[in-house]
């Protein structure tokens, strides 16, 4: 062992403590030769929360992924309220769109972007300040279940 090893620091989407663990040690493995039984020893694992909220941002986002053809990068733009929000919606249309299980997406590197400096056509048109979007009314149910139809 080292005297004074290096401190990697990585940020991870993971559902549990358990698999942050296995896919912290992936990276080092694969990136910089460095084995867990070597110099192994995670010194912390935190949840990250965003500092506002409440407020919209656009996030880009590229990522890696495994299909049945081999690997491809990808890189998207989503708005949201935070980063994880986003990383939560790159997950759901991989599954989607790609039939992507989540165990095979690396995201690479995620950054906030200028509503400006949009690539995809998908997310310009929400660049508008003038954008309205539909008001959703709910359908008013009887209270009881004479009053309803068959």
């Amino acid at each position: 062992m080292e005297e004074h090893p290096k401190i990697y620091q990585m940020k991870l989407w993971a559902t549990n403590e358990v698999r942050a663990k296995s896919k912290f040690w992936y990276f080092p493995r694969k990136l910089k030769k460095v084995k867990k039984s070597n110099y192994g020893q995670i010194l912390d694992i935190n949840e990250i929360f965003e500092k506002n909220p409440t407020t919209i941002k656009n996030y880009e986002i590229w990522l890696r992924y495994q299909s049945r053809t081999g690997y491809h990068n990808m890189y998207k733009e989503y708005l949201d309220t935070t980063l994880n929000g986003g990383v939560e919606q790159i997950y759901t249309v991989m599954a989607s769109r790609h039939r992507v299980h989540p165990h095979s997406i690396q995201i690479v590197k995620t950054a906030t972007i200028l509503a400006k400096l949009y690539k995809r056509e998908s997310t310009k048109h929400f660049y508008n300040s003038r954008i309205k979007f539909p008001l959703v009314f709910k359908k008013v149910r009887p209270p009881t279940r004479k009053l309803m139809t068959t």
